[in-house]
């Protein structure tokens, strides 16, 4: 097992996120901001808990204009909120069908809509209300004067740019899921069957330390691959195979995700002239991850590398994304994104193309922005496509 940072933050950390948060509301006039999901909650609260698999109960934080936020939560996860830096807790007995938060959500809110005042929410791209509909149409008819503006770019945009204890999290599970890789040739061999080598990747990367794999995607065929999301199957490895394994393992809530690729036995030409061509377009999105680029200046740099063999320059939508408490985070790296990178985000380099006979290949790794360019935080792939 590799050694490991220290758990959680300290209550200094929470407390300079909920400033820069309250900083940015002033700005917009904002008394406050609601939250619903599980990043968020986490975000501003270190609270976490495998209890969001259940659909069952709601949870909610409301940040105000000043001070700490004020979780409003189910009973069952009182004791754990109490071990954050929060004094603030209120509770109910949950699930309530009849009442999950929404009383206490209208006591709570009620005086700014008294007063006609703001509240922020996150209504925009990759954001969902995890509440009941019919519980928030109950909840704005009892609060009738309450504006309601958007937050997403707010939030969203705070979250992108890590603090060094986040980049320090996200750099050990980059580690762990490097070594779990390293390994793969160790124990996968023609024969084997597909859904095995996902057993035994999970089992290696839990073994170097890592929390879990909740995310683990991959194929193998004869020269490639036609997609980049299936589940294992029984199909054995046969020489020929080009073998791809995408994984998503996860440290004190902070993700790594990144993929290797493999030919089994042999490569052909075809195969390892798309590896190549991914391989420098990677480092050219890579190099290009500096401040004061955007997002589409990655997506074009990497395109233009890409085109050699794939005119359509990559049609898989974006070519990376944020990371962090997510597997996947704002931005894109796509034609349609111009957020400009800052230090200290954490992003996927991801380009991807198609070639031969309805073959793809993908290739990834993780970076953090820097002035020189990104600095890689997964171990580098190697530069040929290794034969196993």
């Amino acid at each position: 097992m590799m050694n490991a940072p220290a758990r959680g933050f300290t209550a200094e950390e929470f407390q300079a996120r909920t400033q820069r948060a309250q900083a940015l509301m002033a700005a917009q006039s904002l008394a406050g901001i609601l939250l619903t999901t599980e990043p968020e909650l986490a975000y501003f609260s270190g609270f976490q808990t495998l209890f969001w698999q259940s659909p069952t109960r709601p949870w909610f934080m409301f940040i105000p204009a000043s001070g700490k936020p004020i979780a409003i939560i189910p009973e069952i996860g009182a004791e754990l909120m109490r071990h954050s830096w929060l004094d603030d807790i209120r509770t109910w007995s949950a699930p309530a069908p009849s009442d999950d938060g929404i009383s206490l959500l209208t006591d709570l809110l009620l005086p700014f809509a008294t007063r006609g005042q703001k509240i922020g929410m996150m209504k925009g791209h990759e954001t969902y209300l995890r509440m009941p509909l019919g519980d928030w149409e109950r909840l704005i008819s009892a609060l009738p004067d309450l504006e309601i503006e958007d937050a997403t770019g707010l939030v969203q945009g705070l979250r992108m740019v890590k603090s060094d204890a986040e980049i320090e999290k996200i750099a050990h599970i980059c580690a762990v899921g490097s070594a779990a890789f390293s390994a793969v040739p160790s124990f996968i061999h023609q024969g084997q069957p597909l859904e095995e080598v996902f057993r035994e990747f999970r089992r290696t990367a839990i073994g170097l330390g890592a929390d879990n794999t909740p995310y683990l995607v991959g194929a193998a065929d004869q020269g490639g691959y036609a997609d980049v999301i299936s589940p294992p199957t029984t199909r054995p490895l046969r020489a020929g195979d080009v073998l791809m394994l995408d994984t998503g393992c996860i440290w004190d809530g902070y993700y790594c995700d990144f993929d290797r690729n493999w030919a089994i036995g042999h490569a052909d030409d075809a195969a390892r002239r798309a590896y190549d061509v991914l391989w420098r377009a990677t480092q050219a999105g890579i190099e290009a991850a500096r401040p004061g680029n955007t997002c589409r200046d990655l997506f074009t740099t990497m395109s233009k590398v890409i085109s050699e063999i794939d005119p359509s320059g990559g049609d898989i939508g974006r070519l990376g994304h944020g990371l962090g408490l997510q597997l996947t985070e704002q931005p894109s790296h796509a034609a349609f994104d111009n957020t400009v990178l800052k230090e200290n985000m954490v992003l996927t380099i991801e380009p991807s193309l198609s070639y031969g006979d309805g073959h793809m290949m993908v290739h990834e790794e993780n970076i953090v922005v820097r002035p020189s360019g990104g600095h890689l935080l997964t171990k580098r792939a190697e530069a040929e496509l290794p034969v196993v």
